[in-house]
């Protein structure tokens, strides 16, 4: 079970040796290429970049702290729906989110026209929205939950019992805030806007359609259009480097978070009571949670609702209306394969691999090699979820086309080219790749609730590690396994950027529709496999709802 885990855990790190393997040899051509990058694609590549991080880091740390202390540290009408409507937004993903407020806000979408028609002006109202004010915007509205969950439960452990004391002691509401709530949301704050800013890099469908010069845009850049595998390489080492650091920071953050965490604090939490507010304040606090529901979530299900419906009364072939009913269904299949091949795969790998970290097939006697390797195991396949998709995609194809070159007239590099290129198997492994960590995740916190002396009853009873699982541990690990298919099954359906690169040909995700429609300008069609992204994104929601309203 040792060896096995090795080779999975190499497996799954191959696409970052493949990235960094393109430095192992370094020649003059390479140093010149990166050279001419500095000098004219990677400033503009890193300020905008950098522009449009710090402002969803901004955006996202205001958002997503102000709701969270509303709801928790304040009572005011609606706060209970609150708790759980300020979620939905994880629903959307954010290149949804863009082709939706595109639609809407566009010169000739309905708001400028109804405006247009009622006021009498000529020309645009407002600036385009495709900008990076406006991708700042809008990935604010789509990432800010991140920031809201973990700043929510910090604030949930001991936020009111402390801000109850500090009232009890004579403190003013602006002086709880500042010296009480504050600090102790800030290392949730940073661990939150470090995972937004991971999902920000790792996007390629707001920044290629709304025609910004990211790194992700400028990686396919280079390997699609350019046709230049060393500059995609050396731009995915970079943003690589960039992810790398955000993950360090985020993990920090969370380890500061473990004070807000013990048991008295949560039961004194319950015994305190929220402030409660009245007039002005209560709307203010109202005003602020339903923007962001209002504008992340409602109002983009109601633009994509109405395109259907606008699109489906046209006249159509066989009655079917303008929608492509007919292919929606091929497209469906696709998505919902792909996703439930990865779901099964990734929960059977993160059931070996948390076994393995349990300490099961060890031998009596021998080292507890699971402890030791344990935190660098973790790392290294928990770094996979925070890699973009891009790399991910650079990091598989350099190693076949380095094969490829190598063994040019060998049976075995084509047999791989096809198999990882011209079939589904390729993106299957990019999908493990990338969210093995999710299911490892919530596998491991399914460990975590088995107390140790259940292992050792069972094996002073004669029961070897095979029985151990089958019979002890995986009965008690089906709901978190559960849980963690549907989390990968929903993360693959909403992945894009490395099904673009990877999909063989006739195997298009509703992903993959969805970005080709309102890349062509066809938003009304792009309608139909947003909404179904959309829908099924609120599975994993509704979860996070129910366990939030148990607490």
């Amino acid at each position: 079970m040792r060896g096995l885990s090795l080779f999975l855990c190499a497996l799954l790190a191959l696409p970052l040796f493949g990235v960094l393997g393109a430095w192992a040899h370094p020649q003059a051509g390479s140093w010149a290429l990166l050279l001419h990058q500095f000098q004219t694609v990677m400033p503009a590549y890193a300020l905008q970049s950098l522009l449009l991080a710090a402002g969803v880091a901004l955006g996202t740390a205001l958002l997503g702290g102000a709701t969270a202390a509303a709801v928790t540290l304040f009572d005011f009408p609606g706060r209970r729906v609150f708790e759980w409507a300020l979620l939905l937004p994880l629903a959307m993903p954010a290149y949804v989110l863009a082709y939706a407020a595109t639609d809407f806000l566009q010169f000739s979408g309905p708001l400028q026209t109804a405006l247009r028609a009622l006021t009498g002006l000529q020309g645009p109202l407002w600036p385009d929205v495709r900008s990076l004010p406006g991708a700042i915007v809008l990935f604010t509205l789509a990432l800010y939950p991140y920031v809201y969950l973990l700043t929510r439960s910090a604030l949930l452990e001991r936020g009111v019992h402390l801000m109850e004391a500090a009232r009890l002691l004579g403190a003013g509401l602006g002086r709880r805030i500042t010296a009480v709530a504050l600090p102790l949301a800030r290392p949730a704050l940073a661990a939150g806007v470090a995972l937004a800013l991971m999902e920000t890099l790792a996007d390629y469908g707001v920044g290629s359609y709304f025609g910004l010069s990211t790194f992700t845009t400028g990686i396919y850049k280079a390997w699609l259009v350019a046709d230049d595998r060393i500059a995609a390489a050396q731009l995915a080492t970079v943003l690589l480097a960039v992810v790398a650091l955000l993950l360090a920071l985020e993990r920090r953050a969370q380890a500061r978070l473990r004070f807000a965490g013990s048991r008295r604090g949560a039961a004194a939490a319950q015994e305190a009571r929220p402030v409660r507010l009245q007039g002005r304040r209560a709307l203010l606090a109202w005003g602020l949670c339903a923007l962001p529901v209002l504008l992340g979530f409602l109002l983009p299900v109601a633009v994509l609702l109405f395109q259907i419906v606008r699109e489906s009364m046209h006249g159509g072939p066989e009655g079917l209306g303008g929608l492509p009913w007919d292919r929606f269904g091929a497209w469906a299949r696709n998505s919902l394969s792909l996703a439930s091949t990865a779901a099964v795969l990734a929960v059977l790998l993160a059931l070996l691999l948390a076994a393995v970290l349990r300490g099961l097939g060890r031998r009596a006697g021998a080292p507890d090699w699971g402890a030791r390797l344990g935190p660098p195991l973790i790392r290294l396949v928990a770094l996979g979820y925070a890699v973009p998709g891009a790399v991910i995609a650079v990091g598989l194809l350099l190693p076949l086309a380095a094969l490829q070159a190598l063994a040019p007239g060998s049976g075995l590099s084509a047999a791989l080219t096809t198999i990882f290129t011209g079939t589904v198997t390729g993106l299957v492994y990019a999908y493990l790749v990338r969210f093995t960590a999710v299911a490892l995740q919530s596998v491991e916190a399914g460990y975590a609730r088995i107390p140790a002396s259940q292992d050792d009853s069972a094996r002073m009873l004669g029961a070897g590690p095979a029985r151990l699982f089958l019979g002890v541990h995986l009965p008690l690990l089906a709901r978190s396994a559960g849980v963690a298919a549907l989390l990968v099954f929903v993360d693959v359906m909403k992945e894009l950027p490395a099904t673009l690169v990877l999909r063989p040909f006739d195997s298009d995700t509703l992903a993959v529709v969805a970005y080709n429609l309102a890349r062509d300008e066809r938003l009304a069609e792009a309608a139909l496999p947003s909404l179904a992204i959309v829908a099924v994104g609120l599975l994993p929601v509704l979860l996070l709802s129910r366990a939030l309203r148990a607490r």
